[in-house]
């Protein structure tokens, strides 16, 4: 996806002098930032990218160091500089072509930091965010394709945290708490693939609590839409040995979100 993005040299006169602090022509900073990316040096790329725009900022070649400054520092792995670089193309030139990529670097440079469920997501939150963004602002392009499937495993991934979080609950008899995660899970993450597991939880926790006609609606849900499941099995078990089946209770919260499937 990156590859989309056209790396172009500048033709030009070429010199072998490397002094970064005297002031050398737009075309040589410029195809020498380009030749260290070529070779994955991409710090120096980065720096020379930078050095276009501070030397010769009125040309039209410091746009393009501007963005290629960005990816520079995305492929070194130095997310926040090419979050800023980034943010800064867009705020300098936001009808220019290549905005939509500025966007996606945004976006996937939060991506790529993305820690385990065990850690706060605020950076998860982020990344989402900023795929939404770019998919609202430029759906049909190959950016937008791109963050899509990234924003189902972001949203895969938050509800995973919930679920982290709830079963940690539940394993400390801590019911409300509990079913407040899994609730989330089941109420803002219904496509993710974590929604059959929370409606088993659920199931186990208002048992737990004594709560019988929303357990059995929480298995009756689970049923109707996950029937071969094995967390389906093993709620139909719970509910069993307390003589109870799945069954909806109208007034219930599940019924409201999945009412469709009813």
């Amino acid at each position: 996806m990156l590859g989309l993005f056209l790396f172009v040299a500048i033709a030009g006169c070429s010199s072998s002098e490397q002094d970064a602090y005297v002031e050398r022509p737009v075309e040589e900073l410029y195809n020498q930032a380009l030749a260290d990316l070529n070779s994955e040096n991409y710090i120096e790329a980065a720096r020379g990218f930078d050095e276009v725009e501070r030397q010769h900022p009125y040309s039209v070649w410091s746009t393009k160091a501007q963005i290629m400054s960005a990816f520079a520092y995305y492929q070194s792995n130095e997310y926040d500089q090419a979050i800023l670089a980034a943010e800064r193309f867009i705020e300098l030139h936001p009808g220019n072509k290549d905005v939509a990529y500025a966007y996606y670097l945004v976006a996937i440079s939060y991506y790529e930091q993305i820690t385990g469920v065990e850690r706060d997501q605020k950076v998860t939150r982020q990344a989402l965010d900023a795929l939404q963004n770019l998919v609202r602002r430029f759906p049909n392009t190959e950016y937008a394709q791109d963050a899509r499937l990234k924003i189902d495993l972001t949203r895969d991934h938050l509800a995973g945290k919930e679920m982290a979080v709830g079963r940690y609950y539940l394993k400390q008899k801590y019911l409300i708490g509990a079913i407040n995660r899994f609730r989330i899970v089941v109420e803002e993450y219904q496509t993710t693939t974590h929604v059959p597991e929370a409606l088993h939880r659920l199931t186990e926790a208002y048992l737990m609590l004594g709560i019988t006609e929303e357990a059995q609606t929480a298995a009756a849900v689970l049923g109707y839409n996950f029937p071969g499941s094995e967390w389906y099995q093993d709620s139909y078990a719970l509910l069993d040995a307390n003589y109870l089946k799945p069954e909806v209770d109208e007034d219930s919260w599940m019924v409201k979100i999945w009412k469709t499937v009813f």
